[in-house]
């Protein structure tokens, strides 16, 4: 006979661990399901953790997990073509316990993840690939595997299998996403000795500091770079909307390339060794990309569920958050002995009323406003670097003709009056 737990949970990432980790600990028999050879092999994000979802999980988990560095100080970097207007803010509060996110490797951080969740009593099964769902009378009562014996039954399956979730879209739960609802991001794990870090980085022991770049970093494709602190690797990267590199015929691999090869970046990473090459699909579809997630028998979570929010940089709390939540709803039905989807949505309603759903919704139009409208990155931080050069060079020119100068470098009336509109409109999709 083919073996029945109570909940299958296919993947270990942060979403299905979560899950896994809360319903074990609360005595549920949990399959937890991953298909690489170990939770965190095939698993990439930026490299940033924030703790309060995670510790609400598991209490003080920072003192055994596996993190790099607390991050005190979060730089922000609007980039030109040879200049860079900086800005940041650096707390010694984040330096303290409970401290606010940190760097991690997820081939350690997950790992390390999944087997507290086996401490507490899941079976962690890797190397298996969930096929498709096996659909009774209308419920989803288990899976097909790739392994000889294949089949495995559950109450309930939680599907934590990732972006554009194909056990998802055979369900019917979404079509294939579309280029503008999903990002690909490409990055380097670059080696680098712990002591030149913190000299680079200005940083003091085991602190760590995260830089976001804007603008020329993509391109003028709508997206980000990063540059992350580890103990002695460097975490640096690119991410942007697949459209924009299918529309300009930009390779991945390129764009980071040219980040890494960037004069305002090249400084920070000289004389490192790269250690791996990582590529990834985010969904950034956000609110309005959520497909359906709950059906008789099966919930849907993390990045399966496109519950990323691409102006914070924030997924991985997220994902764990829907975990949770998916979790709670399971030990609620299993009381109960009822797996429909009318009980099962009671997930779906307590995720859409929790800052996951919430700050979804608040930007759910900042997306793909800012695709359609390419001059916030073309245009406007070239020309907020080149007012800064103007204004900051020392040429025997008053301030004043300065000024009158850069007013009329923004162009005509009519160049001006579109400029605030643009940034009215922005301010509309973000507020």
């Amino acid at each position: 006979m083919a073996e029945k737990f109570d909940v299958i949970i296919v993947g270990a990432g942060p979403a299905g661990t979560a899950c896994a980790y809360t319903l074990a600990k609360a005595g549920v028999n949990v399959l937890l399901m991953e298909r690489g050879e170990y939770p965190g092999s095939k698993n990439v994000m930026g490299g940033v953790l924030y703790r309060k979802t995670m510790e609400d999980i598991i209490p003080e988990f920072y003192k055994e997990a596996p993190v790099e560095r607390p991050i005190v100080e979060q730089r922000f970097m609007m980039l030109d073509k040879e200049s860079a207007i900086n800005f940041s803010y650096k707390g010694l509060e984040w330096a303290q316990e409970p401290y606010n996110n940190f760097t991690v490797l997820r081939a350690k951080f997950d790992q390390w993840f999944a087997d507290k969740a086996v401490q507490q009593g899941a079976l962690l099964l890797n190397e298996t690939v969930a096929l498709e769902c096996m659909v009774e009378n209308g419920k989803v009562v288990g899976v097909k595997t790739d392994r000889p014996d294949g089949d495995l039954y559950a109450d309930v399956v939680v599907l934590a299998d990732g972006v554009n979730s194909l056990l998802a879209k055979s369900l019917g739960f979404h079509k294939e996403f579309r280029p503008d609802e999903v990002a690909l991001a490409v990055m380097e794990v670059l080696k680098l000795d712990r002591k030149i870090i913190e000299d680079r980085f200005n940083l003091e022991g085991d602190h760590g500091c995260t830089v976001e770049i804007f603008g020329d970093s993509t391109k003028g494709i709508l997206g980000t770079a990063w540059l992350y602190t580890n103990k002695d690797s460097l975490n640096i990267g690119v991410g942007t909307m697949l459209s924009g590199l299918i529309k300009n015929k930009i390779k991945p691999y390129e764009l980071l390339d040219y980040v890494k090869n960037h004069p305002m970046i090249r400084p920070y990473i000289q004389g490192c060794e790269q250690q791996e090459y990582l590529a990834h699909l985010i969904p950034e579809g956000g609110y309005r990309s959520i497909p359906k997630i709950v059906g008789n028998g099966v919930l849907v979570v993390g990045d399966a569920a496109q519950l990323v929010n691409a102006i914070h940089r924030e997924g991985s709390n997220m994902a764990m958050a829907s975990g949770v939540m998916a979790a709670e709803t399971i030990l609620a039905a299993k009381e109960a002995g009822d797996y429909s989807e009318k009980t099962l949505d009671e997930y779906r309603i307590n995720l859409l009323n929790s800052f996951v759903g919430q700050d979804l919704k608040k930007y759910k139009d900042a997306t793909h406003h800012f695709e359609k409208f390419p001059q916030y990155i073309e245009q406007y931080i070239p020309m907020m670097n080149k007012a800064a050069s103007q204004m900051f060079t020392v040429d025997g020119s008053s301030k004043w003709s300065k000024q009158k100068k850069i007013w009329s470098d923004l162009g005509s009336a009519k160049d001006k009056w579109k400029m605030a509109r643009d940034l009215m409109n922005a301010w509309r999709v973000m507020k």
